[in-house]
């Protein structure tokens, strides 16, 4: 009698078969095993980062929608998700995705990056500061938000703010 498939073995296999770069036998695994549970958010996220890694981003945000239909409120998901969403260039989702998901958790730093990330790139400086800095306020150690604030105090032409972040990350460079 054959075994049955496992959706979490499936899982595991595809996870392994992509670390080593075999991504279609990857993609296979995961379609078999959401054959067997569709509302898996896991299946769907672990899919869509494999499309990424491919550099299918259009499939990629397939997979992650629906993994945040299922899970809207995981991190991993969400972040992930407004990751994929701002290489895509779909500013809209980014901002759609972060908004909500800071309304239910306002400390994550990193959505507050990502925001700032999606404003600096549509050349709206002055929202990208204060999403940045937002991202400092309440994690002060948090590098890429403080090299992306001193970047964008650099196209503001706030020399002070600036500095005060430059210094900022050398003292963390130095620890």
């Amino acid at each position: 009698m054959p075994a049955i498939e496992q959706p979490d073995k499936l899982n595991n296999e595809a996870i392994h078969l992509a670390s080593d770069g075999h991504f279609n036998e990857a993609i296979a695994c995961y379609k078999r095993a959401l054959t067997i549970d569709q509302n898996n958010y896991l299946l769907w996220f672990n899919m869509g980062v494999t499309y990424r890694d491919m550099g299918n981003l259009k499939s990629a945000l397939d997979c992650l929608a629906r993994a945040y239909a299922i899970a809207p409120h995981n991190d991993d998901v969400a972040e992930t998700y407004a990751q994929i969403a701002l290489t895509a260039k779909h500013f809209n989702l980014v901002q759609e995705i972060c908004e909500e998901e800071l309304d239910y958790n306002p400390l994550d730093t990193h959505l507050w990056n990502l925001l700032g990330v999606k404003c600096f790139q549509t050349e709206d400086y002055e929202s990208a500061a204060e999403f940045f800095e937002q991202a400092v306020y309440i994690n002060p150690y948090y590098e890429d938000a403080l090299f992306n604030l001193k970047d964008t105090y650099n196209v503001l032409g706030n020399a002070a703010g600036e500095a005060e972040c430059l210094k900022k990350l050398q003292e963390l460079n130095i620890k």
